[in-house]
């Protein structure tokens, strides 16, 4: 009998087909990005006026109708980065702040100004979460020395001008606040710009040092290094790649902790600017910008 050709023809090119599938899925598997914990680092100003900074904000009263409701609106924009956990600027030496928030969830606690309370204590009840994470930890700040470095140097204009420049920043932070709701505020503050201003500060203060005295240096080494722990502290209550770490804390360490974030390959950074869009020219002092919400499918 005579045999036709086109029989093995046929299975040759299944198996051809085949093959080319699997190797097709093994590159695909290969070259698809892994998932990454997500972590939002909200900087915040200082709700409750503690006056520990250098330069503070002169913060209204965030318990007015008015500034509840705007912390209301801004628990709805973060609601959209869906957080699996919040980590907190408490120390993470003491179980105050945890109690506290157990107390708040049995109705036996009544939220002060601070904003720990107000946006995080606030936004874990309303998202269901058991638990919130304090991940603080102090450090040396030797500010002072690099003052005497610069006097004994002659150097004291460069200092003087450095403040002079923070103060203004800061003031220009109050007046926006007194204009602007909390999210606005929060918006404003959190822009890449005003993040790399600050941190610029630091840099411009390491200048400050010779051999023998390197004042600005290690006074931003001190800085980098209160920073990184706490950023260690960040990653300990990541469990899995599935969890989104909502982090609030005074602006003054935002532009650290988001490099910090930026460089762990294990991690993904997001911004509060991505799940608030800002529609017209920006955020402009004095200049209230209009929002609309982005679509679901957009983050």
């Amino acid at each position: 009998m005579r045999k036709s050709i086109f029989v093995p023809a046929a299975l040759g090119l299944a198996a051809f087909v085949f093959l080319a599938a699997v190797l097709s899925g093994t590159a695909l598997a290969q070259t698809a990005p892994a998932q990454r914990a997500e972590i939002l680092i909200l900087g915040t100003y200082h709700m409750a006026n503690p006056g520990r900074d250098i330069f503070n904000m002169a913060a209204d009263d965030v318990l007015t109708p008015k500034r509840q409701a705007e912390i209301g609106e801004l628990l709805e924009v973060l609601k959209r980065f869906k957080p699996t956990k919040i980590a907190i600027e408490s120390t993470v030496y003491e179980d105050r702040r945890p109690k506290q928030y157990a107390e708040y969830l049995a109705g036996t606690y009544t939220l002060s100004q601070n904003e720990i309370e107000q946006v995080g204590f606030r936004l874990a009840k309303e998202l269901g979460m058991k638990a919130i994470y304090p991940v603080d930890i102090d450090g040396d700040f030797p500010m002072q020395r690099v003052i005497n470095f610069a006097k004994a140097k002659g150097q004291s204009q460069i200092m003087d001008q450095i403040m002079s420049e923070i103060g203004e920043m800061v003031k220009q932070e109050d007046a926006y606040l007194h204009s602007h709701s909390v999210l606005e505020t929060l918006l404003y503050m959190n822009d890449d710009k005003k993040v790399a201003q600050s941190v610029g500060f630091y840099f411009r203060e390491a200048r400050l040092g010779d051999p023998g005295d390197y004042a600005g240096p290690d006074l931003l080494a001190s800085w980098y290094q209160r920073n990184i722990r706490i950023y260690n502290n960040i990653a300990k209550i990541i469990e899995s790649p599935n969890d989104r770490v909502l982090v609030i804390y005074g602006a003054g360490h935002l532009g650290w902790l988001r490099q910090m974030v930026t460089n762990d390959q294990a991690v993904r950074l997001r911004k509060l600017s991505e799940f608030v869009r800002a529609q017209g020219s920006g955020l402009t002092p004095g200049k209230a910008p209009q929002y609309r919400m982005p679509r679901e499918d957009s983050l």
